[in-house]
């Protein structure tokens, strides 16, 4: 799978997101601190890796910055993209299960790598449910995407 990581800054829990990501066979696409010469500003590159899942040059993204809330935001205001902040792996299994997440968002202050795994082995393991009011949920955020491109916001 083609996976977007994005971080603001070049910390350890960042290289090895990346190195866990390739390691478990994935085509990693670097932004921000993780590729030079990029802009690291959390805003940039976490709207940039989130942009590769809304066109379809990437299945997913992982966005990183210092708490994880900013990179969130950010992705999240790409149409077409359902980023959830995940600090541990059962939010991490509702967020694929319930949601529909496209794009993981991890905060660089608390996850540790342990702790990035155990997320990680959560987020690939799971995959959106079927149960209709779920899907009734992810079609109305979908729709709220669509609306605000009609309005042209």
């Amino acid at each position: 799978m083609r996976i977007s990581v994005s971080s603001d800054m070049d910390e350890p829990v960042a290289r090895a997101l990346v190195a866990e990501l390739r390691g478990r066979g994935h085509d990693v696409v670097p932004y921000g601190a993780l590729r030079s010469g990029d802009d690291p500003q959390w805003a940039v590159c976490s709207a940039a890796a989130a942009r590769d899942v809304a066109d379809g040059t990437s299945e997913q993204a992982v966005v990183c910055c210092w708490t994880g809330t900013g990179a969130s935001i950010a992705a999240n205001k790409v149409p077409g993209v359902r980023a959830a902040l995940c600090a541990d792996a059962y939010t991490a299994d509702g967020a694929r299960r319930w949601n529909d997440a496209n794009v993981l968002a991890l905060g660089l202050r608390l996850t540790s790598e342990p702790l990035l795994k155990e997320i990680l082995d959560a987020w690939f393991a799971a995959e959106a449910g079927g149960d209709a009011e779920d899907r009734r949920n992810v079609a109305h955020v979908d729709g709220l995407d669509a609306a605000r491109a009609r309005s042209g916001s």
